[in-house]
């Protein structure tokens, strides 16, 4: 993969060619680690009570309610048969009706977090290990979609 096909520089539209193409080979390490990131979030090992499928799913729903619909787009594009994209927008089951709400949240608020709110992922079996790959999941997706943005604004997209 070249560093102009890692997903973050594709959803931007940032391409060796661009206005900003330049300068993002000089950081060419950055985004090169990005992407090494993107996967070991999303696609690590050990994945917990977390499938891959699940997890392209929050990343999905973050990114939408980020209005960053390339990223969204790119993270639909890896939602298996388990997950739908209608099951993203709110989930209903246990511990899914915790869960979702916390990744909104976190994703969005994330100086709101309290501790009952922690403590609520972990009444409905939600292991300490699976909130911190939990919380991985969410900053990253959070950090990609303000990257994105930011070059889009960069490269002259709004």
């Amino acid at each position: 993969m070249s560093l102009f096909e890692t997903s973050t520089l594709v959803v931007s539209g940032v391409s060796a060619e661009s206005s900003v193409g330049g300068a993002i080979a000089t950081r060419s390490n950055i985004f090169e680690m990005t992407q090494l990131a993107e996967a070991a979030v999303l696609r690590p090992l050990e994945y917990g009570m977390f499938p891959h499928d699940f997890r392209a799913t929050l990343a999905y729903r973050i990114a939408a309610r980020a209005g960053e619909s390339g990223l969204a787009e790119y993270y639909a594009s890896s939602v298996g048969d388990k997950f739908n994209l209608a099951e993203s927008i709110m989930i209903e089951g246990e511990p899914e009706s915790t869960l979702i709400p916390f990744v909104d949240k976190a994703a969005n608020a994330t100086r709101d977090i309290v501790a009952e709110d922690i403590s609520k992922l972990k009444a409905v079996g939600v292991s300490d290990a699976d909130i911190v790959r939990l919380c991985e999941l969410i900053a990253f997706v959070a950090y990609q979609v303000r990257v994105a943005l930011g070059l889009r604004l960069m490269n002259g997209g709004a």
